[in-house]
């Protein structure tokens, strides 16, 4: 096992982790707050970070690959949103709460499989400007950042 892909697999699970025992102190209400400037509730939030886990790995594997990801641009990731908004708009707490322990446990477990020469191979991403991208940086964009920057927007909206 790569020690790199190790350690960011950690830091995702750290990530993770805050983002649930944080979550885990929340009230019914909190639960139902809609987070200012993004509009959609906390609940449906967390959920959110949980169900892109596969996504943000998939993406990471296709750079790995040295294969370019077309296509992905933030008018899809915004219409992807509102979409997963919509249809999880009265989501549970346990059920969202498992469903990120899972998919954190599942893109952990998937970038620790990462060699060096895959973190370290590069292709255009097209949510960069085409820029040639590393999959490391894919996985720390997106995999590893996502829990933590969801969970700031929360506190600062919830004010904790």
């Amino acid at each position: 096992m790569s020690k790199r892909a190790n350690v960011l697999a950690e830091r995702i699970e750290q990530g993770a982790k805050a983002l649930v025992t944080f979550a885990e102190s929340l009230s019914e209400a909190e639960w139902k707050t809609v987070v200012p400037k993004d509009g959609r509730t906390v609940g449906v939030l967390i959920h959110h970070v949980a169900s892109v886990y596969p996504i943000e790995v998939d993406l990471a594997r296709s750079l790995a690959s040295s294969k370019p990801v077309a296509g992905v641009t933030w008018d899809a990731v915004a219409q992807m949103n509102a979409e997963h908004a919509h249809e999880h708009a009265a989501v549970g707490k346990q059920e969202t709460l498992s469903f990120l322990r899972q998919n954190s446990k599942a893109a952990a477990d998937a970038v620790r499989k990462f060699t060096d020469e895959e973190l370290d191979n590069a292709a255009a991403l097209s949510l960069n400007s085409d820029a040639p991208m590393t999959a490391q940086f894919a996985i720390e964009d997106h995999a590893l950042r996502h829990s933590f920057h969801h969970m700031a927007k929360i506190r600062a909206a919830l004010k904790r």
